[in-house]
């Protein structure tokens, strides 16, 4: 199976998002010969890559992002359009079978969806995320977190090889 990425650089702050210097990623399509329950192979997936998977929901509808960590979902079920990067980023469709990789920092919420919407979210193993809001007082305080974020060991998807190790190049 051969999956392309695609990536959206996210770089500048916008209000108190700081974002991130490396790419959002988006895998179309990831899950298209996944055969059975779409949640449970991401799961699978997300768990085999070091990516242990946290929790099934839908994407809020508040702007929000992790100082602190990486952030995985994958979309197992409806679409919506999301927008990343703040209140000023663009606006992305994504629908089952896609994944969508968010770098520590990049803002996110929820715009429209469908009644049906749902993703797995999953982050590297020993990392738990803080929640934090669009908050400009703050913003130095997290761009300092985001800037001491390790990269993954291995992408979510497509494990040792693919995915971050070609697109989060140093």
């Amino acid at each position: 199976m051969t999956i392309s990425c695609a990536t959206h650089l996210l770089s500048e702050p916008c209000g108190g998002v700081p974002n991130n210097a490396l790419p959002l990623m988006l895998y179309p399509g990831i899950a298209a010969a996944a055969t059975g329950d779409i949640a449970d192979w991401f799961e699978q997936r997300f768990d085999t890559n070091g990516w242990p998977p946290r929790w099934r929901y839908p994407v809020f509808t508040y702007t929000h992002f992790h100082s602190n960590i990486h952030e995985v979902l994958g979309i197992y079920q409806g679409s919506a359009e999301i927008q990343f990067g703040g209140e000023a980023g663009p606006v992305i469709a994504v629908s089952k079978g896609d994944a969508v990789l968010i770098p520590a920092g990049v803002g996110h919420k929820q715009i429209t969806a469908s009644k049906d919407f749902m993703a797995v979210g999953a982050y590297p193993a020993g990392f738990s995320p803080d929640k934090c809001l669009d908050q400009p007082e703050k913003l130095t305080e997290t761009q300092r977190n985001v800037a001491a974020v390790p990269r993954p060991g291995s992408d979510p998807l497509f494990g040792e090889e693919g995915g971050i190790h070609s697109y989060w190049t140093p």
